[in-house]
């Protein structure tokens, strides 16, 4: 195994450890313990199959929007999904954001640009569902301001909610103005056309060195082209309702998954709407800078948002271990599988992935 790959695997597990210990410090071990003793584990399958059936419907919604530029059936676009989430799960970074493109590009040749866009793409249907869960939490769930769930030195509390949805509803924001200049022909051409002027007023020198901005200038119009491509499928509105449908349906499921490992659980009796909110003050608080897998920070964020509807904090901490086991031991598995059917050389994908754009101009 190379040594790069087992540094990034070491490191990753020690901070994850630190990271739970430091969520969990101050929940009795032993009361959390005999908690997970008296869960109802046969909940466990039924929650599995919904995990799965999420990751299903993601492929789906990943071919809708790769559709208009490259029509990938659902195993070629089933294997670097699983790879790119199952990478982002053991490895810091996430990495695999990047590393699925790039396995689609060597196996089904799209562009690695085009790839990434539509990864982008998908960001932004699923922070447009959890933006306006947030929206929906704050009008339908009372958050005292005063009560906090320490993580290390951070604390966690409505203003740091708030503070991370704010400024992740900013990015997104950004992106969404950012892939309408690209996608827009008018607007694409007129990036093209300042490029191309700026490349010619940069030519000067010698006759070798006045052809380098010319050729700069080629590829990344080259570039801003293939990330055209990944979004096109913004010019059908029959594709952009379906990708905006199988968004809902993704976290529905999703959410739905909690809801049923919570029917396992002792001394927690949370409603579907309830583990919609847990879920998503979850997604922002793990939205903060944190470890492989997002252990630890996870937690926290659960307990936080389960003591809210008045759970103990052993119940709390134990359904959120759970959940998260639950979340993130499949797709690790799934990813694997997809590694080993497709021959992927997982360290090349997540650490050489930079070497892609290159060969695309």
């Amino acid at each position: 195994m190379p040594k790069k790959l087992i540094f990034s695997l070491a490191v990753g597990s020690a901070v994850s450890i630190l990271a739970l210990y430091l969520s969990l410090r101050n929940v009795p071990l032993i009361e959390l313990v005999a908690y997970l003793k008296g869960v109802h584990y046969l909940w466990i399958g039924p929650a599995v199959i919904a995990v799965v059936v999420s990751f299903v419907v993601r492929v789906w919604r990943w071919q809708l929007i790769l559709g208009q530029s490259a029509h990938i059936d659902y195993w070629n676009a089933h294997h670097p999904l699983m790879i790119g989430f199952m990478i982002n799960c053991i490895l810091p970074g996430r990495v695999g954001e990047a590393a699925r493109p790039a396995i689609l590009k060597k196996r089904c040749g799209v562009p690695f640009t085009t790839g990434l866009a539509t990864v982008a793409a998908e960001r932004v249907f699923d922070l447009l569902i959890l933006v306006t869960g947030f929206t929906a939490v704050l009008a339908f769930v009372q958050i005292d301001p005063a009560f906090k769930v320490q993580f290390g030195e951070l604390t966690l509390n409505r203003h740091l909610l708030e503070k991370v949805a704010v400024g992740t509803s900013r990015l997104g924001a950004l992106l969404v103005v950012g892939i309408v200049l690209v996608s827009a022909d008018r607007s694409r051409q007129r990036i093209n056309a300042g490029i191309t002027w700026l490349a010619r007023r940069l030519a000067c020198g010698p006759p070798k060195i006045r052809r380098l901005p010319r050729i700069c200038g080629d590829i990344v119009i080259g570039l801003n082209e293939n990330i055209a491509a990944g979004f096109c499928f913004l010019k059908s509105p029959r594709r952009l309702l379906g990708c905006l449908g199988l968004s809902v349906i993704v976290w529905g499921i999703q959410v739905g998954s909690y809801y049923l490992v919570g029917l396992g659980c002792p001394q927690l009796d949370l409603s579907y709407g309830q583990w919609f909110a847990v879920v998503v003050m979850i997604c922002f608080f793990i939205a903060l800078p944190s470890v492989p897998g997002y252990w630890g920070l996870w937690e926290a964020g659960g307990v936080f948002a389960m003591r809210l509807f008045g759970v103990p904090p052993e119940a709390a901490a134990g359904a959120t271990l759970l959940n998260h086991a639950l979340q993130v031991l499949p797709v690790i598995l799934m990813g694997l599988i997809s590694a080993l059917i497709t021959s992927v050389n997982i360290v090349q994908v997540a650490y050489e992935k930079d070497r892609e754009l290159p060969s695309e101009a």
